[in-house]
C-alpha cells in the first residue's frame, strides 16, 4: 500500500466547525448528546481523519456538518458562510460542493437503478450537464474510479463490495465537489480491497484537489491517508494533532489506549508490546454526568475530572488535547 505523499495544502480554511452540538431528544427527559461542543477546521486539499470507538459520534458529526442533521448548537462554516443560515440558492450550491461516501456499499445503492443512473443522480438533480454530455460524464466517472463504461448498464447486485464502493465514489464525484465526507468507506470491505480503495481516494484527491473528512475505525489506515487526526470519545473531541505527531506522541489517556491496540506486523514486537487495557464499560451518552466523559475509565482521574469538563487546549504547536492533566 502506498503512503500518502505530502500535498500542497492551501492555508485557506474550507470548512470550519465551531462548538458543534447534535442532541437527540429520546423523551421522558432523556437527551442523547451524540456530538457535544466539537470544534476543528479543514484546509483546502487536506484530509482530517476522525477516529474513535463505535458510538462515539463520528458519523453523526459528519452528517451534521453536511446538513443531513440539523445542529442543536454551534456553527459549520463553508468558505466563511454558515450552512445553517444559507438561503435556498446558497444551500443548493453547498450541496454541489459537499458530498458523502457511505459506509455500506450494499445499502447505499438503489438495487432498482442501473449504475449509470446511480452515478448520474447528482447530475440530474443539479442539471449539471446537458443530455448529450450526461452519458459521456458517466463513462468518464466510471473510468476515473477503475471501472469500465460497459458497467453503466448493469445493476448493483452484479458487482462485488469493492466495485460497489467504487460506484459510490463515482456518484460522489459526479458534480465536481470540493469537500467529501468519507463515512467509514472501507469498513465493510475485504481487507485485500481496503488498500485499493484508500489508494484510489488518495489519487483522486491529488488529481481533483479534494478535501476529505475521513471517518474510520482502522487506525493504521487512517495514518496512511490523513494529514491530521482527531480522536472522539462519547461525543467530544479529546485530541487533535498532525498525523505523525499524534501517532508518535499521543497525550490523552484514551488516545494512548487506542494506539496501543494497533497490531504490529512483527511477531516478536507484537508479543512484547504492552497494551493499555481500559477498565469498565463505555458510559451512556444519554444525560452524561458533568466533567470529563472519560473519567470513569481513566487511571489518572482526579477530583476535578468529575466536576469540570476539560476544554480542548493547544499544548504544543497544532497539538490540542482535552484533559486536566495538561
Amino acid at each position: 500500500m502506498e503512503l500518502k505523499q505530502e500535498m500542497n495544502i492551501n492555508n485557506e480554511v474550507l470548512v470550519e466547525v465551531k462548538n458543534l452540538k447534535k442532541y437527540f431528544n429520546l423523551g421522558n427527559g432523556r437527551i442523547l448528546k451524540a456530538v457535544d461542543n466539537v470544534s476543528f477546521n479543514l484546509k483546502k486539499g487536506e484530509t482530517l481523519g476522525l477516529v474513535g470507538e463505535s458510538g462515539c459520534g463520528k458519523t453523526t458529526c459528519g452528517r451534521t456538518i453536511l446538513g443531513a442533521y440539523d445542529a442543536t448548537g454551534g456553527e459549520v462554516l463553508f468558505q466563511g458562510k454558515n450552512i445553517y443560515t444559507m438561503d435556498k440558492k446558497e444551500k443548493k450550491d453547498f450541496r454541489r460542493d459537499a458530498q458523502m461516501i457511505f459506509q455500506d456499499p450494499y445499502a447505499s445503492l438503489d438495487p432498482r437503478m442501473t449504475v449509470g443512473d446511480i452515478v448520474a443522480e447528482g447530475i440530474d438533480i443539479h442539471k449539471a450537464y446537458t443530455k448529450s454530455d450526461r452519458q459521456n460524464r458517466i463513462y468518464e466517472l466510471l473510468q476515473l474510479v477503475g471501472l469500465n463504461k460497459e458497467h453503466a448498464s448493469r445493476f448493483p447486485h452484479e458487482f462485488s463490495g469493492g466495485q460497489r464502493q467504487r460506484i459510490g465514489i463515482a456518484r460522489s464525484l459526479a458534480i465536481n465537489p470540493r469537500f467529501i465526507v468519507c463515512d467509514e468507506p472501507i469498513s465493510a470491505l475485504d481487507v485485500s480491497i481496503q488498500a485499493q480503495v484508500v489508494n484510489l481516494l488518495i489519487n483522486l484527491q491529488k488529481e481533483l484537489e479534494l478535501t476529505y473528512l475521513f471517518i474510520a475505525h482502522d487506525l493504521s489506515m487512517v495514518r496512511h491517508i490523513s494529514d491530521r487526526v482527531g480522536v472522539m470519545y462519547l461525543g467530544c473531541m479529546v485530541e487533535l494533532a498532525d498525523s505523525n505527531e499524534l501517532y508518535s506522541n499521543p497525550q490523552h489517556p484514551y488516545t494512548k489506549a487506542l494506539l496501543s491496540a494497533i497490531p504490529v506486523p512483527n511477531p516478536k514486537i507484537e508479543r512484547n508490546k504492552k497494551r493499555i487495557e481500559l477498565q469498565g464499560e463505555v458510559p451512556s451518552p444519554i444525560n452524561p454526568k458533568p466533567g470529563c466523559r472519560f473519567k470513569e475509565r481513566c487511571k489518572y482521574a482526579k477530583e476535578v475530572c468529575g466536576q469540570v469538563t476539560p476544554e480542548l487546549k493547544e499544548i504544543s504547536k497544532n497539538h490540542f488535547v482535552s484533559c486536566h492533566l495538561y
